[in-house]
């Protein structure tokens, strides 16, 4: 069955609600959450963990896995979701989401979460982890591919781009950076904070080769990931993926003031319906 076919798109938009909806969800827990960074890669999450990843929830430490290290940490709260749902833990334990003793927090972390490949905390250090991950796996003689999710504002570290010298100059074919290009940061439009773009050209320049796709057009996403090149000693992979922050709630959309927050009341209503009705 090709992978663009309507129940497959149907079924990951779905997944794609799914992240959105608990997100919301989740956020009340906690009474604060980062809405909009993560509705914006929610398609991102749909694609790569219900269609494309190379993963077994029954063996999360196996070791010819796909790595997936989200290093726009503060998304989590919208991958927890999923890997409960894919049955690396029981949803009922995201109940505990941020509370005391929970292995749920803002950020993820690795030695407690099952299906985490890396802990975040302060951006911009993702691709250096991912590089080496990548490396590691083209040493030991692994096929697996190393993915890596950052954030355009994130862009702004200066480690980010020692990473993606370094991993241009060593062939990282294994590689696969995507950023969510979601025009947005804590501090406001990120052309306005520190310019990234041309994202794609930048990355160019360090060896990579790019490919610049919408982010929450699931059939583009499906044939992008499904036809990048898989060449171990080739250059490592760039998606930028073209999104809108806070996608699917129209209060949150490109609007700076929903980086975090917290629904309460008929507002939170308002917003569950409507992304029920997306």
């Amino acid at each position: 069955m090709p992978v663009t076919t309507t129940p497959e798109v149907a079924r990951l938009a779905d997944r794609a609600r799914f992240v959105r909806t608990e997100t919301v969800r989740l956020t009340r827990i906690a009474g604060a959450g980062h809405y909009s960074a993560v509705f914006s890669c929610a398609e991102l999450f749909a694609v790569l963990y219900y269609a494309h990843l190379r993963i077994d929830p029954t063996r999360p430490d196996w070791p010819d896995r796909d790595r997936f290290v989200l290093s726009k940490g503060h998304a989590a709260i919208g991958l927890y979701p999923v890997l409960a749902d894919l049955g690396f833990f029981a949803p009922a334990e995201l109940d505990t989401y941020t509370r005391l003793g929970s292995p749920f927090g803002d950020h993820p972390d690795m030695r407690k979460v099952s299906g985490i490949d890396f802990s975040s905390g302060s951006l911009g250090h993702g691709l250096s982890i991912a590089a080496g991950m990548a490396l590691a796996g083209r040493m030991s003689g692994s096929d697996h591919r190393t993915y890596c999710l950052l954030g355009d504002g994130e862009l702004a570290e200066g480690q980010v781009w020692e990473a993606a010298m370094s991993a241009g100059h060593f062939r990282l074919g294994n590689l696969v950076a995507i950023v969510d290009a979601n025009q947005l940061g804590i501090d406001g439009f990120v052309r306005d904070v520190m310019a990234a773009e041309p994202i794609d050209g930048r990355f160019a320049a360090f060896g990579w080769q790019t490919h610049r796709v919408d982010g929450h057009d699931i059939p583009a996403l499906l044939e992008l990931f499904a036809n990048l090149p898989h060449d171990a000693d080739g250059p490592p992979q760039l998606v930028v993926a073209d999104t809108v922050k806070g996608k699917g709630v129209a209060r949150m959309e490109l609007s700076p003031d929903w980086h975090v927050g917290n629904l309460v009341g008929a507002d939170y209503d308002d917003v569950m319906n409507e992304l029920e009705r997306e």
